[in-house]
């Protein structure tokens, strides 16, 4: 099973025929339109998708072809942080607050968590902070079965800061503790922070290239193979390149 994941930087509706060249079985899309509210050639194309966003133009696609199907997992919850004696409501948040997750099956066997961290500057808890939240919360589910956690986190070693218990290098570790491992990092030998293959470029710009999308993966998947699309085939339609994983168990 191929399972690729990209940003593509909006207007996927444009995009549909590059991304088929890549035969891929689920498709996990950041900053795609909702199909509902586009044309009928990108519903027809969408199929039996799954979306959430926060605007029409902007969510998670999920995207099943070659008869494989997908269900949206209901995952709601709240978690909050104990011993701290203050009122404040920032000591505690929901699913519903954060941004930007879709949880789902694969053919009802695998887990996967599709991610668009966002953030703003007046958050404390910005990209990896959002998805740390998020790990608090669901950390039991994320710990049972096969899993996947894959997508745009918007977040490198390179940017953390001591102070914050929320920073890539935490939450690194975090996910190695329930058994779910970068994927990219496994297969290549590569360190967090010093990775050689760029999967985004600031402003499409080829001498500002960084890696800020993974794909997180329990143990039974760590003999898959993985790819990160050439910068040549893919930077005239997307600041991001797509990261294609070929799923061994």
């Amino acid at each position: 099973m191929k399972i690729v994941t990209w940003n593509c930087n909006g207007a996927l509706r444009k995009k549909l025929a590059k991304l088929d060249e890549l035969e891929a079985d689920i498709l996990i899309i950041q900053e795609c339109e909702n199909p509902s509210e586009s044309t009928e050639i990108y519903q027809n194309w969408a199929g039996n998708y799954l979306w959430v966003g926060e605007n029409k133009n902007k969510g998670i696609g999920v995207f099943p072809k070659n008869g494989h199907s997908v269900k949206q997992l209901n995952w709601n919850d709240e978690f909050k942080i104990p011993g701290i004696k203050s009122k404040s409501s920032s000591l505690s948040w929901k699913t519903g607050s954060l941004r930007l997750f879709l949880p789902f099956t694969i053919n009802q066997v695998i887990n996967v968590l599709g991610v668009w961290t966002k953030g703003k500057e007046s958050e404390a808890f910005g990209y990896m902070g959002q998805f740390w939240k998020y790990l608090q919360i669901h950390k039991e589910d994320l710990s049972k079965g096969k899993q996947i956690i894959l997508g745009d986190f918007n977040s490198n070693k390179i940017w953390d800061k001591p102070d914050r218990w929320w920073s890539h290098s935490d939450v690194v570790e975090e996910l190695n503790e329930i058994g779910l491992r970068s994927l990219y990092h496994h297969h290549f030998r590569e360190e967090q922070g010093l990775e050689t293959n760029p999967t985004f470029f600031l402003q499409r710009n080829e001498s500002k290239p960084y890696h800020i999308d993974y794909a997180f993966v329990s143990n039974e998947f760590l003999d898959s193979k993985i790819k990160i699309g050439q910068k040549e085939m893919w930077l005239a339609l997307s600041d991001h390149l797509p990261i294609e994983i070929e799923l061994y168990s």
